[in-house]
């Protein structure tokens, strides 16, 4: 009987890919690319419109004619990442090669690609707002969290962000990444007064804590940094691959910006997987992995995220 490869990898290519926004902690990001035109590759196609305001309505003449522009915009991913993985024809046939092939990806993806992209996503975040025009305003320095439920400590740092959010015309939804240690800082000083809300993404309603309605993402520390050094899995001192934190780095407490500020895209592309009869390096299934990510904040909205960062400002 054939071997059929091909639906192998349409199988886990479309596992893996809900696997990775339902898995990641900014996979909710990606509703926010829901008119974004993807056909492969690396690019995609982001919409951008314009509308005009109103104008007054003439009881002779009727109303105003406007004008709506609808363009897009031809992005890259520039976070191009992959990994080939062979399972030995004596280990693994193809009774139970599906098992075992996604027992290997899905560990692989939960503990290396998910973090990974959620590290590059919060970093970018945390980059634009510092090099954002309001990044004084926008940007705290120098803050090591630390629970004081009589000056409410960390809670007055986290409400002086939204409140400079809200100051800015920001009146809609708002999510914050938070560090797992300054979370429990803060619910320490609140004692059990935190809220609990409904929060969706990639199709699973989960329960989170909030602030004033502000989702409260907790998200280890491993992935808040504001830089990361990329390793590319073959220079010597880089073969482990993955990420590890920039050298002039600096570790975030929290990141808090309205739910429609990030526009985030990730694909996996043509996901390929050899037979022992195909693969001609050896006797072992060979599996091909390949995704394409990055994030983009519209320079209109850059403005709209607020970072408090632990380190001075350099």
């Amino acid at each position: 009987m054939a071997i059929n490869t091909l639906e192998y990898a349409k199988i886990f290519q479309t596992q893996l890919d809900l696997a990775a926004e339902r898995d990641a902690l900014t996979g909710w990001m990606e509703a926010n690319a829901g008119q974004v035109q993807y056909s492969g590759g690396n690019e995609v196609k982001i919409p951008k419109m314009t509308v005009q305001g109103l104008g007054n309505y003439d009881r002779d003449k009727g109303y105003a004619q406007g004008a709506v522009t609808l363009s897009y915009e031809t992005m890259t991913m520039t976070q191009d990442r992959g990994r080939k993985f062979q399972l030995d024809s004596m280990d693994v046939d193809e009774t139970n090669f599906v098992t075992a092939a996604g027992a290997v990806m899905g560990e692989f993806q939960r503990t290396k690609v998910v973090p990974e992209i959620d590290a590059y996503r919060l970093s970018a975040i945390a980059t634009k707002a510092m090099n954002g025009k309001h990044a004084d305003e926008m940007v705290e320095y120098g803050y090591e969290a630390k629970a004081d439920p009589s000056a409410l400590a960390v809670l007055r740092h986290f409400k002086t962000g939204v409140a400079k959010i809200r100051a800015r015309g920001y009146n809609g939804a708002l999510v914050a990444h938070i560090d797992d240690l300054v979370l429990m800082e803060l619910e320490l000083e609140l004692a059990g007064r935190l809220q609990n809300i409904t929060w969706s993404q990639g199709g699973i309603n989960t329960t989170v804590p909030a602030i004033d309605g502000v989702a409260l993402i907790a998200t280890p520390s491993n992935r808040l940094y504001t830089a990361i050094t990329i390793y590319d899995g073959k220079t010597e001192g880089q073969t482990d691959g993955g990420y590890i934190k920039g050298s002039t780095a600096k570790s975030i407490n929290f990141e808090i910006m309205p739910s429609d500020t990030p526009i985030a895209v990730s694909k996996q592309d043509k996901m390929r997987i050899f037979d022992p009869n195909t693969n001609q390096t050896a006797d072992a299934w060979a599996m091909d992995y390949r995704r394409y990510h990055d994030l983009w904040v519209k320079d209109n909205a850059v403005d709209s995220i607020y970072v408090s960062i632990k380190e001075a400002k350099a």
